[in-house]
């Protein structure tokens, strides 16, 4: 038998605000339409999907380095080394939309679409958890991965906007919740022990319209990249062993463990992941009559992007999720902690320090020790008013 939080139902619909918020977002179009230049799309991730939608637009090798370079420097991109887009071909479908625009209109239309997403997923996370009052969900504008994301053009919105529709449909929407996870295939290697515990809630709790969702969604994504590269499957494989990543600075816990262990076995960096797999597992076992995606699944989340073999400080924005759940619920205390981590982390974003800088190191471990030092204060809390919140039984 499975638990989920109680969704609220939605509100109606105030005219005003939307004519207040259409008019915010056409002067934001027009800003970035103004300050936004090809030489400035070229300095960002977004001008790696750019020039691959490009390459699938003449159905071309999206990870052709010599064509990438080419196009990247017609925009006005400065490095000698081509800026591949690092997804697999089931990425396709969202680069090719760009192939079709000038840098200066895609990057405009990009930070848009990354725009509506993280207003969605904010929105969505809000009315998930009853629209408490005050404005703890705008939060989730400041928060520092959310942040570095939208600075850099990354995709890692656009999976934060997959993991909220899943958790906000999985009940009352199962096929188009599990069409949602196509987003977080983006980057599956984010959320291994996540997506091993949801094929097993899958199979316990016999939630197969979830399951084919996600196959209907992910059997197009690679019918069109089949389409656009017959080839591309093996264009990524050549990419990904040319790009050498196993010398590449990776501010994660898993490359420290291989760098402690031996520096030439890369498969040691997928350790972590297997370790917490099994833990994942177990944790699911243990709580299977009251799992809920929405209180449970939020550890998963953190733990599944603390063991992930390769993550950037940007892939983090999939926690908010779990940041906002504890947030909304936290002590005082837990409430200054959070600000002074967050605080540190703002400061190195707004710095400009880069994306592979060791300084992001700690973030992915503070974000979970953070959650879990918060939970027991918000059982407590809400245990004197009468109320019960299961407790981990990890």
């Amino acid at each position: 038998m499975n638990r989920d939080s109680t969704q609220a139902s939605p509100a109606k619909l105030n005219p005003w605000r939307i004519l207040a918020a259409a008019a915010i977002l056409s002067v934001g179009i027009g800003i970035l339409a103004f300050a936004m230049t090809s030489s400035t799309a070229a300095q960002k991730d977004f001008i790696s999907y750019w020039a691959a939608g490009h390459q699938l637009i003449h159905h071309g090798n999206p990870y052709d380095g010599s064509a990438i370079l080419a196009l990247e420097r017609s925009a006005g991109f400065t490095d000698s080394r081509p800026f591949f887009m690092r997804n697999p071909p089931s990425a396709f479908f969202l680069a090719l939309p760009l192939g079709l625009l000038s840098a200066k209109s895609g990057v405009v239309l990009w930070s848009l679409a990354l725009i509506v997403a993280m207003m969605t997923s904010i929105r969505l996370l809000s009315i998930m958890h009853g629209r408490p009052p005050g404005r703890l969900h705008l939060v989730g504008y400041l928060f520092p991965p959310t942040l570095a994301c939208l600075l850099a053009g990354q995709i890692g919105i656009f999976i934060l906007l997959g993991v909220v529709l899943f958790l906000y449909l999985q009940r009352t929407r199962p096929y188009l919740a599990g069409a949602a996870l196509l987003l977080c295939a983006l980057k599956p290697h984010l959320f291994l022990p996540f997506g091993v515990v949801l094929l097993a809630w899958v199979l316990m709790s016999k939630s197969y319209k979830v399951l084919i969702g996600a196959f209907a969604a992910l059997a197009a994504s690679i019918a069109l990249s089949f389409f656009l590269d017959p080839a591309g499957w093996s264009h990524y494989t050549a990419m990904a062993r040319a790009a050498n990543l196993e010398n590449e600075m990776i501010p994660t816990v898993s490359l420290i463990f291989r760098l402690a262990v031996h520096r030439n076995w890369l498969w040691l960096q997928f350790v972590p992941a297997f370790l917490a797999c099994r833990w994942a597992l177990r944790y699911y076992w243990n709580n299977r009559e009251q799992w809920s995606w929405t209180d449970h699944g939020l550890l998963l989340l953190l733990v599944s992007v603390l063991v992930a073999p390769y993550a950037w400080f940007t892939d983090e924005t999939v926690l908010l999720p779990a940041i906002l759940a504890g947030l909304y619920r936290a002590s005082r205390r837990s409430l200054l902690v959070f600000s002074l981590i967050a605080g540190i982390a703002l400061v190195e974003v707004l710095f400009g320090l880069k994306i592979n800088s060791g300084f992001y190191l700690w973030t992915a471990p503070a974000w979970l020790v953070w959650y879990l030092y918060s939970r027991p204060v918000i059982t407590k809390e809400v245990a004197t008013k009468g109320a019960t919140i299961p407790m981990e039984n990890a």
